[in-house]
């Protein structure tokens, strides 16, 4: 009877470090621009043009490339808890990028301090960077933005933000990457090249 029971023991320990480790696995997958799993990252030429042409997939392809976090805001619309984003509080030089498709977003330079818990811009990177749909949900009625490539829910904008635009774009910080220095300056410069091409 014992080894019966030692060997239950032994297979309930194996399964139970497997399970764990594939759980693991599973919330450690970094979205990059180097992960050539992910089909619609935008690319930049030798130019310096950022691929713009726009990323149309089901939400069951995009389940299998985004982290679970990354498609909970992008796809379900989700939103994470306020002061607990990476970029909320974050004061470095460069530009934000669209987690699920590595489009621009927004430029550090458009960034302020709007103490409501989330990354605040005044102004995206471009006009086609971001695209606006009304919100009527949980009997409030706002404005959604969402990335002007892959349409991933990014958060709302409002009209509480301060001078040149007047308007406050409070952003998920999980569906944004970073890229810091002078990059910021060069992608904004061509993405207004893009626009004025358009």
């Amino acid at each position: 009877m014992r080894p019966i029971i030692y060997l239950l023991i032994i297979v309930s320990f194996t399964i139970t470090s497997c399970a764990n480790s594939q759980v693991k696995q599973a919330n450690t997958v970094k979205m990059d621009s180097t992960n050539k799993e992910n089909p619609v990252f935008s690319q930049q030429d030798p130019a310096g043009k950022t691929d713009t042409s726009k990323a149309e997939i089901s939400n069951e392809e995009w389940k299998k490339i985004l982290p679970a976090d990354v498609y909970y805001i992008a796809r379900e619309k989700g939103t994470e808890r306020a002061f607990t984003g990476k970029y909320w509080d974050h004061k470095e030089g460069g530009t934000y990028y669209c987690q699920a498709c590595r489009s621009p977003l927004f430029n550090s330079n458009g960034k302020f301090d709007s103490n409501c818990g989330w990354p605040s811009f005044f102004e995206p990177i471009s006009k086609g960077s971001i695209i606006y749909a009304p919100d009527n949900t949980h009997g409030m009625k706002r404005t959604e933005v969402m990335c002007g490539k892959c349409k991933a829910h990014l958060g709302h904008v409002f009209d509480d933000g301060p001078p040149p635009t007047g308007l406050r774009y409070c952003i998920n910080s999980v569906i944004l990457d970073f890229s810091a220095g002078s990059g910021g300056e060069k992608a904004k410069d061509a993405e207004k090249k893009i626009d004025n091409k358009q």
